[in-house]
């Protein structure tokens, strides 16, 4: 029995120097479809060929080579984090919000890998 229950979309998340460059690489070369730029906030997603995974572009002026973070899409991040918390999981500082659009924490597994919980607060009320 796991301590929390995960959604059934997983985006991968990975630095780059530029987003819009970025995406449409992804686009030409491996048929992926943009979903939106949030410019404002520095990211951006776009969908792949398989259903429920997305790749997530952050903008980096120094992106660590390699890097990529599995963000697993949760219904209520605040109690699975609480969860895990308890069970001594290290997280990467605060659970960040971006007002709107999704609330996310990033925290490791045993041997220092970076993972991330992603809450969408686009379709919940104010």
């Amino acid at each position: 029995m796991s301590l929390i229950s995960l959604d059934t979309n997983i985006t991968f998340s990975m630095s780059v120097t530029d987003r819009h460059a970025s995406a449409d690489w992804y686009a030409a070369m491996l048929g992926f479809d943009l979903i939106y730029h949030a410019d404002d906030v520095g990211w951006s997603e776009l969908g792949t060929n398989t259903a429920g995974v997305t790749i997530g572009l952050g903008e980096h002026t120094e992106p660590a080579p390699g890097n990529c973070v599995p963000v697993f899409g949760i219904a209520d991040l605040d109690s699975a984090r609480q969860k895990l918390e308890q069970a001594h999981v290290r997280f990467d500082g605060e659970t960040i919000v971006v007002d709107g659009m999704v609330k996310t924490a990033t925290f490791y597994d045993p041997d220092g890998n970076a993972l991330m919980l992603a809450e969408d607060l686009t379709t919940k009320a104010d």
